[in-house]
């Protein structure tokens, strides 16, 4: 991983609460796992910022690198690597992924995360 990409990858991390690397973006998702964690995210109103992988190789590589996590998408909450599309999609289910919004001060409907749970019952 280039040092410019680490460096780069870091401060988005670090400058916002909920950052998703994905291929795409949140508007229009290039990929299904990327379109089904944004998907929720943006069903939940969270505010996250997209960060587009497709969009730089050396993001692309170097958020693998990262995270030493060889999927994407990646999400990270307050600066720490939750997961990819299975962790996150076990974690909302479970309700995990409300507590961790709870406890990290990131704002979302929990209405919203209960109507996910119930539509997946």
């Amino acid at each position: 991983m280039t040092t410019d990409a680490k460096s780069r990858i870091e401060d988005t991390v670090k400058a916002n609460d909920v950052v998703l690397y994905m291929k795409g973006t949140k508007e229009m998702p290039q990929c299904g796992f990327s379109s089904r964690v944004a998907g929720v995210l943006n069903y939940m109103g969270v505010d996250f910022v997209d960060v587009n992988v497709l969009a730089d190789p050396d993001i692309r590589q170097g958020i693998k690198d990262y995270s030493d996590w060889p999927t994407i998408p990646q999400l990270y909450v307050k600066g720490e690597f939750v997961g990819g599309c299975d962790i996150i999609t076990e974690m909302t289910l479970s309700g995990e992924l409300d507590t961790l919004f709870d406890t990290s001060g990131v704002a979302y409907s929990k209405d919203a995360a209960d109507k996910i749970r119930a539509a997946n019952a």
